[in-house]
């Protein structure tokens, strides 16, 4: 225990002494007090668990055999990620501090200071981002054709250019908002760059009760605005942020007024709501999305990310304007908005520096030839893919011949999220014009997506397809598809179940599997399920399809506890899950007795997890990994060893609570031995990766994993699979002691 306390005082409180012990009584500090509840707590904050893999994110770019291209990509997506978790996550604890509700995290720390500690950390990830970004990335930038440079650094012909591109593109779109006592504060939108202008003018062409000669003003720059303007010198690209030249030209904007203080600054609103459903969901439901949408606008603000010294009156007057504090000021002294690297990366002139997409391997055992003839194919056999390993396109074209199949009679699907110009959608709309019933339940609640799956709903509606805007209450999540097939005297259907989204644009970076199958168990399951969404059914029970809010935590409860009894009669016992998110607290404390009771248990975990591995008398059969590379980790896999007969599952659902109990989620049964077995190869070989895994610690840290020796990469290996490799698949090694190459553990 005083191990884990030194640590934690180490991450919350760089500056102080280690905790030691004394005979003598010392004064404890509330700070104290806070940090051994972190370490007294059998379970890890969410959030805080959060913040650690946005920090193995980061450490992508500090990996020496990546590009600087690679580099800058992992940076981007840094600061997308703490856009979405500032918006969704800290937007839900200022509903607590705003309204006076109580809460009280997994680490036992009330809402108030777990605010301080989180946004403690969020302060220390911007300062190591900007110390990687200025020493590490930033000295690597003109060996490899470019550089981000200053207005300063401009030559006389390309300060020119510069002024006359202010001139032609960008002062017509400026409109600067002045706050006083005779203007209302504008509205300033999340995740824009925003010039904070102060000026000084005693003569004024209008008059005003107000005596301060010190104006506030705002410059909002568009949107659609490049991020950059370039400069091309002696084959190098020079990248200049466009704000700079604002700055340079803002006295243009403010004629015969003294201007005290220019600073860039980018604010994040609260973006989490909770949706009281109504029963007319065709009409209220749809009004109230969008006008939840507009609100995220205005919500409440979370975060203000502003250069080095920003003027002290500004920030005074911002501060009182939008209750925040220093806590919620993040300095960045770097790059403003690394989101915006994306458009330096996508230079056409690096397109040959940007590492190319691997081809796609043939899923094991569906070669092209039965691609042609998809009905016939999947009449005789299942076929798993496993993606980005596996193209999408099998996917993609059982549902485009489908809409144009004669025989085909029915396409039903869920749909999450859609890739921008979807094939999935015109596909669906095809399939209507062709007189087939489609029906397409779109998840009008998925966040962020919401406008893009409205617009694409509506489409479909027009079209006349079935479209259902969600089940009241719940989130779907869920990702199946069922196509209905006249064939002689005979009705036939044909699914697809998945762990992804029906995004063809994802499916090129994200791991997920999907398994093809007319199997009638699986579809009289799906069929029965689609009945239950779409109309008023309530099914007794399915025979390989496993659904939240229902079943799923008790179904998987049921499986642990199963494993924990044989361990206890002594039989082989053992669990290994592959999921993206652990946080669910009954599946926790499950995990716990079982690990009590002798069962091993591995677990893959991407992001968030709350379980503490490794804990004397808790946890010490569970280890935990996490694997962040190449690849966006988002297969769910659930292996349950059952006493040498191993039970496995594919799901659309981590082991969060809102899986099980708010959303409409699904784990299928593999019954197909041979795709039973490339699964368990799936996770043999994620537990044995070495190249992208980090080990979770008890006190919440993670390990690098040591690649020196025998390096293991799974995100290449999956292309390099053969026949031998799964027919010898097993997890028995980590179960039943039998011989097996140890896995590579450095914690």
């Amino acid at each position: 225990m005083k191990q884990l306390l030194d640590y934690i005082k180490t991450v919350f409180m760089p500056n102080e002494g280690n905790i030691t012990e004394s005979t003598t009584p010392v004064f404890v500090s509330k700070e104290e007090k806070q940090l051994e509840s972190i370490a007294n707590s059998p379970l890890l904050s969410r959030d805080l668990s959060w913040m650690t893999f946005n920090n193995r994110v980061l450490d992508q770019a500090k990996k020496a055999d990546l590009s600087i291209f690679d580099k800058l990509k992992f940076m981007a997506i840094t600061e997308s990620n703490l856009d979405e978790f500032f918006t969704v996550r800290v937007g839900s604890l200022y509903n607590y501090l705003d309204y006076g509700k109580q809460r009280i995290d997994y680490s036992g720390l009330r809402e108030t200071p777990f605010r301080a500690r989180l946004l403690a950390l969020t302060s220390d990830f911007y300062q190591e981002r900007n110390r990687l970004f200025r020493e590490e990335l930033e000295p690597e930038f003109l060996k490899n054709g470019f550089k981000i440079i200053g207005f300063e650094d401009l030559n006389p012909t390309e300060k020119k250019k510069a002024v006359d591109f202010f001139e032609n593109n960008i002062f017509p779109m400026l409109t600067p908002m002045v706050y006083d006592q005779t203007h209302a504060f504008p509205i300033l939108l999340a995740k824009n760059l925003i010039l904070g202008v102060v000026t000084n003018a005693k003569k004024r062409f209008y008059s005003s009760l107000d005596d301060e000669p010190r104006k506030l003003s705002f410059i909002q720059i568009p949107r659609n605005l490049p991020k950059f303007y370039t400069f091309e010198e002696n084959d190098v690209i020079k990248f200049l942020p466009i704000e700079r030249i604002i700055i340079n030209q803002i006295q243009k904007l403010y004629r015969n007024v003294k201007i005290e203080s220019v600073d860039v600054f980018r604010i994040l609103r609260n973006g989490d709501f909770t949706l009281e459903e109504s029963d007319d969901i065709e009409a209220d439901f749809v009004d109230e999305i969008k006008q939840k949408i507009k609100e995220r606008k205005v919500g409440r603000l979370v975060s203000i990310s502003i250069e080095h010294e920003p003027s002290k009156w500004m920030m005074d007057v911002l501060k009182k304007r939008w209750e925040i504090d220093e806590a919620n000021i993040f300095i960045n002294t770097e790059l403003m908005d690394y989101t915006r690297l994306w458009e330096l990366i996508g230079h056409p002139e690096f397109k040959e520096e940007l590492p190319q997409p691997k081809p796609a391997v043939p899923a094991f055992n569906f070669g092209r030839d039965k691609m042609h003839s998809i009905f016939d194919t999947l009449k005789d056999q299942d076929v798993l893919l496993h993606h980005p390993y596996n193209n999408f396109e099998p996917v993609l074209q059982l549902v485009e011949r489908a809409a144009k199949d004669p025989k085909v009679l029915a396409i039903k699907l869920t749909i999450y999220r859609l890739a921008k110009n979807s094939r999935i959608t015109a596909a669906l709309l095809k399939a209507a014009e062709n007189g087939k019933h489609v029906s397409a339940l779109f998840e009008i609640k998925a966040r962020f997506d919401e406008e893009n799956n409205i617009k694409e709903a509506a489409k479909l509606q027009k079209a006349g397809c079935f479209v259902i805007y969600g089940i009241g209450g719940l989130k779907t999540h869920t990702k199946l598809m069922l196509i209905v097939r006249k064939e002689g005297d005979k009705v036939v259907q044909y699914a697809h179940m998945a762990s992804g989204n029906y995004n063809e644009d994802t499916a090129k970076l994200y791991t997920d599997i999907g398994i093809m199958t007319s199997k009638p168990d699986y579809t009289k399951d799906i069929s029965e399920f689609f009945n239950v969404i779409t109309g008023h059914s309530i099914p007794t029970n399915y025979r390989n399809l496993i659904t939240s809010p229902r079943d799923m935590r008790n179904t998987i409860i049921e499986m642990i506890r199963k494993e924990a009894s044989n361990a206890k009669k002594g039989l082989p016992a053992g669990i290994c899950i592959k999921i993206n998110s652990l946080e669910d607290k009954e599946t926790i404390e499950e995990f716990y007795a079982a690990s009590q009771a002798g069962v091993k248990i591995e677990l893959i975990v991407r992001g968030i997890c709350c379980l503490k591995p490794g804990r004397k008398g808790l946890s010490e059969n569970i280890n935990v990994k996490s694997i962040v590379g190449h690849y966006l980790e988002h297969s769910r896999i659930f292996y349950f060893h059952n006493n040498g007969h191993p039970k496995v599952f594919g799901s659309s659902a981590d082991a969060m609570v809102r899986s099980f109990d708010r959303r409409i989620e699904s784990m299928f049964e593999i019954v197909d031995e041979g795709i039973k077995k490339k699964l368990i190869l799936m996770l043999k070989n994620n537990l044995k990766d070495n190249v992208n895994s980090y080990d979770l610690l008890e006190s919440g840290e993670y390990i690098k994993r040591d690649s020196s020796v025998e390096p293991f990469n799974i995100h290449e290996e999956f292309y390099n699979l053969k026949d031998e490799d799964i027919e010898k698949a097993s997890l028995a090694y980590l179960f039943q002691n039998e011989p097996e190459v140890e896995l590579n553990r450095e914690a």
